[in-house]
């Protein structure tokens, strides 16, 4: 993701997140960091941006910080690209588990999250802007890989 795809991927995200979107400022900070802490990519079909996702990295764990998809564009494969885009960052990072947290009210991408192996660790109350709740998974990747 570049800045010059911030334009769709504001769109998408207000469209998919209307109660808690993120601001074009809070994107652009989260690309700032990148490559250092961040892993941030872009999703196209014929040209079009139709999906985004992140990743944020810290020593040996990894935070998927986001990942949308257009409602025209869900369940042909979309997020599951951007999931496996994500999940192979973090492994050539060296991490040892991915982290995120997903809406209460959200049971497809819960489902989607589970198919990826990730797990539910707890739930944390009013998480959201809306009150809603964020269910918090992870997916244990292994032993972090040390070279030499």
């Amino acid at each position: 993701m570049t800045h010059e795809d911030l334009p769709a991927v504001m769109e998408i995200e207000r469209s998919t997140f209307p109660e808690d979107a993120w601001s074009e400022p809070m994107m652009r900070g989260e690309l700032a960091d990148q490559p250092r802490t961040r892993h941030y990519l872009v999703a196209e079909v014929g040209g079009r941006v139709v999906g985004y996702a992140g990743l944020a990295v810290a020593a040996d764990q990894a935070d998927v910080q986001t990942i949308a998809v257009l409602a025209d564009h869900r369940r042909a494969g979309v997020g599951t690209a951007l999931m496996d885009a994500l999940l192979a960052e973090a492994v050539r990072r060296g991490t040892a588990s991915v982290f995120l947290e997903v809406r209460a009210d959200n049971p497809p991408a819960q489902a989607m999250y589970e198919r990826f192996g990730f797990r539910r660790l707890g739930v944390r109350r009013r998480y959201y802007d809306d009150g809603t709740d964020a269910i918090t998974m992870v997916k244990d990747l292994g032993p972090r890989h040390q070279d030499g």
